[in-house]
Order: structure tokens, then sequence, then C-alpha cells
């Protein structure tokens, strides 16, 4: 695999990582209401999540989803389902929590399993492997991708996150995070758009 393919994966990473999705707007949200620090496992899980779906389409999930239909069909309704409990618990969040203060960021497995049901993890990760995976050598190309995918979501995440820690300040005003928390609560919501197609 040259230079160029792995640089132009990376880079497609790195944009699709740093668009809205659920997981980012989650991320906003938590580094806001949480901090950085008590973010970081959200982070760290979602990253995972996301190179573990990456490996698992690229040697064969993908596959076994177009030979079972309702296999994605559930995901799909797990996935919806899942989006529109965050985005309840999101929308009526009304503080900031403390280091030992109420409230509790996503765990690793609760955003591991956000990203495996996140249509747009499963879109970005079909989408690199077709086209920056080669026939010539296919389990480098999805080991390839999959390590592209891992550092930019490392960085597009913690950005996220930091981007919440700078609204923080501004947000300790509790109607102004009322109001923060309703409208990512509906922008969660309206990334269920795309489902209902």
């Amino acid at each position: 695999m040259s230079l160029e393919i792995v640089l132009a994966a990376l880079w497609f990473a790195m944009v699709a990582a740093i668009s809205p999705g659920p997981n980012n707007i989650l991320l906003l949200t938590s580094g806001v209401n949480f901090g950085f620090a008590r973010t970081i496992p959200h982070i760290l899980g979602a990253v995972s999540g996301a190179f573990v779906l990456q490996l698992g389409i690229g040697f064969g999930i993908g596959a076994l989803l177009q030979a079972y239909p309702p296999i994605h069909l559930g995901l799909k309704v797990a996935g919806a389902a899942y989006l529109i409990y965050l985005a309840w618990r999101t929308a009526t969040t009304r503080s900031m929590a403390t280091n030992g203060g109420e409230g509790k960021p996503l765990t690793p497995l609760q955003a591991a399993g956000l990203i495996w049901v996140n249509p747009k993890a499963w879109v970005m990760s079909i989408t690199a492997l077709s086209v920056f995976s080669t026939v010539e050598s296919p389990y480098l190309g999805v080991l390839t991708v999959s390590v592209a995918f891992f550092i930019a979501n490392l960085v597009c995440n913690s950005a996220w996150a930091g981007f919440g820690i700078m609204l923080r300040n501004w947000l300790a005003d509790p109607v102004r995070l009322k109001w923060f928390n309703i409208t990512m609560g509906v922008m969660l919501l309206a990334t269920l758009i795309p489902l209902l197609k």
C-alpha cells in the first residue's frame, strides 16, 4: 500500500471523524457537563468501538449484514432506541457535574455501543474500506484504514470534548445550560433522520 493511499485514508478519516454526528454531539455535551477528565472514558470507548467496528466490517461483518437483512434492521431499531434515550438524557440534564458531583458521562462500553449502532460510523467505515483497501493486500488495507480511523477518532473526539470545555464558563448560567442541553438533545434526535429513509 503506497504512502499516498495511506495519507488519503488518514485525511478521509479526519474529515469523517470531525464532522458532526451523534458521538460528537455527545462528546461536546459531555465536555460541557462533566469536564475533560470525566469524558476520557467516553473518548476511549468510542475510539475503541470504532476500531473494532472497522476491523469487523473489513473482515466480514458487512457481508453478514447484507446476507441477513433482519440483523441489519435489528441494529437500526436498537440504534434508534438508544439514540432516543441518549437524546432524552442529554436534553433533561440541568446542571454541570463537578468531579464528585452528580450525573454520569458515558462509560467506555456505552460509548462503544453507541458507535456500533451509529449509522454514520457504519457508512464511513464501509466507504473507507471500499475506497482505500486493495485487492492485492486486503488484510493490510483493512488494518491501515482501521489504524487511520483510530488516530483520527482519537484526535477529533478529544477536540469535540475540548470544545465543550471552552463553553463551560459561558454555560455556567443555568438557563443557558438548560437550553444548550435541550438543543443538543434535539440535534441528537436529528441524527436519526437518515435511519428513517
